[in-house]
């Protein structure tokens, strides 16, 4: 499997008729089962007066952590940095939020829409340490396609 080779299927979903939630959903559905190592694949939203990120589309296993604040956990963290974030071993990572005993790994990285950060793309892996910069620079590419929603 290579990134580039992804990516047209990557615009084609999002091109497809469908509200943006549907064709988020079926984003995750296809990055969870095009790449072995992306076992939760999700989206959390922000909300800027609360300051508190809100689960949107999503696959994988069912989370308790639909609201999260900003600055807590690493999503929480994300909304505040605007800076990607890859932990290779969730259990080395003081603040994490653990979601369940199977992630071993995580990466998130910030959607921004006209300059600002709205929300991010989550992904959990049962794999400790899978994700590289070809990771990162994908899903960067992803945000980049999904922004055009907004």
């Amino acid at each position: 499997m290579s990134f580039e080779s992804l990516k047209p299927s990557v615009i084609s979903i999002l091109s497809d008729a469908g509200s943006r939630d549907e064709k988020l959903k079926n984003l995750c559905q296809f990055l969870s089962d095009s790449v072995d190592y992306y076992n939760w694949v999700g989206f959390y939203f922000a909300n800027h007066d609360t300051k508190t990120l809100h689960l949107g589309p999503y696959v994988g296993a069912e989370t308790d952590h639909t609201v999260i604040p900003f600055g807590k956990g690493i999503c929480g963290q994300v909304a505040v940095s605007n800076q990607n974030f890859v932990v290779p071993d969730v259990a080395a990572q003081d603040n994490y939020i653990a979601c369940s005993f199977t992630v071993k790994s995580e990466i998130v990285v910030p959607l921004f829409v006209n300059d600002v950060n709205i929300g991010q793309i989550d992904i959990d892996s049962h794999v400790l340490d899978p994700f590289t910069e070809k990771d990162e620079e994908f899903l960067e590419f992803v945000n980049l396609e999904v922004a055009k929603l907004f």
